[in-house]
C-alpha cells in the first residue's frame, strides 16, 4: 500500500467536520455572551454615574465574575461544548481558564495548588497586559513632553 491509497483510506473514514455549523454557534453564543456585555453596560450607565466610556471596566469585571460563578457550577462547560470559540474569545474566556485552573489543583491546597497554578494559563495574558500598557503609556508620556501630542 503506498502513501495515495493510505491518505484515501484516511480521508473516507474520517469523519466530516462541520465547519458551517460550528462557526455559525461560535458566533451566535459569541453574540449572545457580548450582548449580556452590552446590557451590563446599560446597567451601569442608567443605575450608576457612568459614561459609555467609564462603564466598560466594571462591565468586563462582572463578566469575568459571571463567567467564574458559571465555571465553579459546569454551566461554562456546556456553553463552551455549543459554542466553541465563541465562548473562549470574548472576556469571559479569561474567566473561564483561570477558575478552571484553580478548581483543578484544589485537592493540592489553597496555597500550592489554587494559588501557584491559578494563574498559569492566565498568567501570561495578565504580563502582555500589565507591560503593553506600560510601553503604550510611557510613549504617549515621551511623546507629549515632547510636544509632538496634547492630552
Amino acid at each position: 500500500m503506498d502513501q495515495q491509497q493510505f491518505q484515501k483510506i484516511v480521508d473516507e473514514k474520517n469523519p466530516k467536520v462541520p465547519y458551517f455549523m460550528n462557526i455559525l454557534k461560535a458566533f451566535i453564543v459569541g453574540g449572545i455572551i457580548c450582548t449580556i456585555g452590552q446590557l451590563i453596560t446599560f446597567f451601569y450607565m442608567r443605575f450608576f454615574p457612568f459614561t459609555e466610556g467609564t462603564a466598560s471596566n466594571p462591565t468586563v469585571a462582572t463578566l469575568v465574575f459571571i463567567a467564574m460563578i458559571l465555571t465553579g457550577t459546569g454551566l461554562y462547560k456546556k456553553i463552551a461544548q455549543i459554542g466553541g470559540a465563541g465562548s473562549a474569545v470574548p472576556v469571559t474566556g479569561f474567566g473561564n481558564a483561570v477558575i478552571s485552573a484553580a478548581i483543578e489543583h484544589k485537592s493540592e491546597g489553597y496555597v500550592l495548588g489554587v494559588g501557584g497554578n491559578m494563574f498559569k494559563l492566565a498568567g501570561s495574558v495578565i504580563l502582555f497586559g500589565v507591560l503593553s500598557a506600560f510601553v503604550v503609556a510611557l510613549i504617549k508620556t515621551i511623546l507629549v513632553n515632547l510636544g509632538v501630542v496634547s492630552w
